[in-house]
């Protein structure tokens, strides 16, 4: 399985909301060969590490493409570029951020391509549970943990409701977003 991390904390170029950037990410993907098969619900989450920036919306989406790990980097900078990303600190506030996640469970060093599994994404409450919900059953490709257990291993304040909450979709408000997928 292939899992991207979907995130935002700016308003879009044309001043759309966060979660608006998500959606068109995942319709952006759909253009480039990377077909969503499932994605989570979105969740606000404050900035990691803790920083004076508004709270994030994410999410994760399982993907198939025949794209290797580099590629499909590449195709993510792409449309982070696209949809108006311009880098600069790390952990700055952004308008998307888009990430691999785990590729089909391979480990892989970075070399000439991008760490896998994402090395950060253990202690990540924002990826883990969007994660649970899609794949229950996932695990660790280098530990071997099961996701419940990642999610138990967060400390407690990382999982309380105001470090991460599951957001209502507003009455179907992805779809008119983005109309692929699960």
């Amino acid at each position: 399985m292939k899992i991207i991390a979907i995130g935002a904390n700016l308003p879009g170029a044309d001043n759309a909301p966060p979660r608006t950037a998500c959606g068109r990410a995942l319709e952006r993907l759909e253009g480039v060969g990377i077909r969503v098969v499932k994605r989570s619900g979105w969740f606000s989450s404050r900035p990691v590490p803790v920083a004076a920036q508004p709270r994030f919306v994410n999410g994760v989406a399982a993907v198939e493409t025949a794209l290797g790990p580099a590629a499909l980097m590449a195709a993510l900078l792409a449309c982070e570029t696209g949809l108006g990303r311009r880098r600069g600190a790390a952990n700055e506030a952004r308008i998307i951020d888009l990430d691999i996640i785990d590729y089909d469970g391979r480990v892989e060093a970075g070399l000439g391509g991008p760490k896998l599994p994402h090395p950060r994404l253990e202690g990540r409450a924002f990826v883990l549970l969007p994660l649970a919900e899609i794949a229950p059953g996932w695990r660790h490709p280098v530990s071997g943990a099961a996701i419940v257990e990642l999610i138990a291993a967060l400390p407690e304040a990382d999982r309380a409701p105001a470090a991460i909450k599951a957001m209502n979709d507003g009455g179907g408000i992805f779809g008119t977003e983005w109309n692929g997928g699960a």
